[in-house]
């Protein structure tokens, strides 16, 4: 549309480099153990993808589904899942991969759902943090960048199910 646009944020290189170092970390961190990956879609599959190859060793990838911005550009709050776990993971060390840390109220919601069946550890990977729209006092464990409180598509974010392939992290501006 001819009245919106789109900056570079993150550009292709910096994310690619920056994921990289966050595999060498998660893989440090948990040593050898298998670790069972939950991606948050829609968001996290193109960052899931190469952070799991990043990560190497014995890895088992879930999905959840769960959504909050039904479509426009700030949270509505109200978390929904859209789409259960196929497998229990119970006893399992869990590393929940999200797109995005905003408002925090879905990674609440989805460390306390999460909590109650049993894995061993719960941790958070998150490509982007925007730290200043936080109402809820949650933080991931593994962060790729902070960013500030602008509106952010690509690299799997989307505004009404646009812009996630760009290989980059852009500002939108209606």
């Amino acid at each position: 549309m001819a009245s919106e646009t789109l900056r570079v944020l993150i550009p292709e290189d910096r994310l690619q480099a920056r994921i990289r170092e966050l595999g060498r970390q998660i893989r440090q961190d948990y040593g050898d153990a298998p670790i069972t990956c939950i991606g948050v879609l829609k968001g996290s599959f193109i960052f899931m993808a190469d952070l799991v190859r990043a990560i190497g060793g014995d890895i088992r990838c879930e999905f959840l589904g769960v959504s909050s911005y039904h479509g426009g550009t700030r949270s509505t709050g109200v978390v929904r899942i859209t789409e259960d776990l196929n497998n229990p993971i119970e006893g399992q060390h869990c590393l929940i991969i999200e797109d995005i840390v905003d408002t925090g109220l879905t990674l609440d919601y989805l460390l306390r759902t999460l909590e109650v069946r049993g894995p061993s550890s719960i941790k958070v990977c998150a490509l982007l943090d925007k730290a200043p729209r936080r109402e809820v006092d949650v933080k991931a464990d593994y962060v790729g960048f902070s960013i500030p409180d602008e509106f952010v598509v690509g690299f799997g974010l989307d505004l009404g199910e646009r812009f996630r392939n760009l290989p980059h992290v852009a500002v939108y501006t209606p």
